[in-house]
């Protein structure tokens, strides 16, 4: 794993840059950092390649595609044992309606993030997808009425 001390100031602004807008080139970012273009590329790749930038993106208009709800779910687990959770981590790892899956201390073992085109398509995804499943006892939804914040940035 990536020790964030090993990172200076110029990789700090750099990262911020990128996650901000990953389309910029290396140009952009020399002129924004104060270092030349081939640094800017060296830098990057180094951050890449150690982990510190999993990927790139582009972020899709939800509501433009047709996902008009998003849903809070919460899961409890029929068992408490690793086998049970397992396969509850590779039925959501296969749900693509599944944006997040937190596992939880506490009275709920899941808290989902899940998007559905409408009401309807929740219920098929709860009663049809994740109520018959062996490793589900107890479903909670909650539908979203507006998102006040939504991001995937850090405070770097």
């Amino acid at each position: 794993m990536p020790d964030s001390t090993q990172i200076d100031a110029f990789d700090r602004k750099i990262l911020a840059l990128l996650q901000h807008d990953a389309r910029l080139t290396n140009n952009d970012l020399s002129e924004r950092v104060n270092l030349s273009p081939s640094q800017c590329s060296r830098r990057r790749q180094r951050l890449e390649e150690e982990g510190y930038v999993r990927g790139y993106r582009a972020v899709l208009d939800r509501d433009r595609l047709g996902f008009g709800l998003v849903n809070v779910v919460t899961v409890t687990l029929s068992t408490h044992n690793r086998d049970n959770a397992r396969r509850f981590a590779e039925l959501v790892s296969r749900l693509p309606e599944v944006q997040e899956a937190h596992a939880l201390t506490g009275e709920m073992d899941y808290i989902l993030k899940v998007v559905t085109r409408d009401l309807k398509a929740l219920a098929a995804f709860v009663n049809d997808v994740l109520l018959p499943h062996e490793s589900v006892q107890h479903v909670k939804t909650a539908i979203v009425l507006e998102t006040l914040k939504e991001t995937t940035s850090l405070p770097l």
